[in-house]
């Protein structure tokens, strides 16, 4: 047989599909059977993670402080002492760190989801197991470092006089969810994107430090509220899901300020809103990581 009839023979074949065939909802319960089933090597992926970050390291963990520890210095200092910003925000300091831990949530689980995908090429290439663990492990390992701060603000809280022992605490589950789901959503869909088009990580690292700027941390929101008036942009401004998320963490846990400062109306029934139009974007981002997700070897 020629060249030119195996050729045309092999062209008589038709095509039929491998691999798993994208099911909608179906398939993203089958993905989470299939994360379940892999839930060991979720542990150790962000056992891993841990390790690698603070790997020879003297101090450890510790440095898992140090970053927040800084920017809340510098913002207590420059923005609070020299800008005056801490005029009419009672324990300035408390309020900042309250931020400052919520946001550090949602911007590492986003940065490091990003980048999961093509931090773990050499993994990928060798072995099967399902692609959403990687950026399910960055969310892993952020939600440790959360809980180290979160630790550190209640001892200050405590330390201050101003335990969060109050039914206000409640707010404090919901943000967690907002935060939780809406850094898993952009993680999926951003590290997927990540692979075939790599600009996306220092996009994703300008985007969140103008979103750390456009979250009431250094600043009220009641001053948000003056600047943009009763205008569109300041439902935009409010209705972002990380700004109610850190409007509620200070509700719960910054408790010298809720005699006299202003919420957002509902802010109980919008962080929960948020979170349900978060797991419809969970789903909907899961679809599109499985999507793209077939040519990751080659790509990587």
């Amino acid at each position: 047989m020629t060249a030119e009839e195996r050729f045309s023979a092999l062209s008589a074949i038709p095509l039929k599909r491998v691999g798993n065939r994208s099911r909608g909802p179906g398939g993203f319960i089958d993905t989470i059977r299939e994360i379940a089933a892999h839930r060991e090597m979720l542990a150790l992926l962000v056992r891993r993670d841990l390790k690698a970050r603070y790997k020879d390291s003297a101090l450890g963990l510790v440095w898992a402080l140090v970053r927040p520890l800084t920017q809340l210095a510098i913002y207590y200092i420059v923005i609070g002492k020299f800008l005056g910003a801490e005029r009419g925000i009672p324990d300035f300091a408390i309020y900042v760190f309250t931020g400052l831990t919520a946001y550090g949530l949602f911007s590492e689980i986003v940065a490091g989801g990003t980048s999961s995908i093509v931090g773990n090429a050499g993994l990928i290439k060798k072995i099967y197991l399902p692609r959403e663990v990687f950026p399910l492990a960055s969310v892993g390992s952020a939600l440790f470092n959360f809980c180290i701060q979160l630790l550190i603000l209640l001892a200050a809280t405590i330390a201050l006089g101003h335990p969060p022992l109050t039914a206000e605490l409640i707010y404090a589950l919901p943000s967690l969810a907002v935060l939780l789901i809406w850094g898993t959503a952009f993680a999926l869909l951003l590290s997927a994107a990540n692979v075939y088009l790599r600009d996306i990580q220092y996009l994703v690292e300008v985007v969140l430090l103008l979103l750390l700027w456009a979250s009431p941390i250094v600043y009220s929101w009641d001053m948000a509220k003056s600047f943009l008036g009763g205008t569109f942009l300041l439902d935009v401004y409010t209705n972002n899901p990380v700004t109610l998320a850190v409007l509620g963490f200070q509700r719960a846990f910054w408790t010298s300020g809720h005699a006299d400062t202003p919420y957002p109306t509902e802010l109980l029934l919008r962080l929960g809103v948020a979170a349900l139009i978060g797991l419809v974007f969970v789903v909907v981002f899961q679809r599109v990581f499985s999507r793209l997700q077939g040519n990751f070897a080659q790509a990587l």
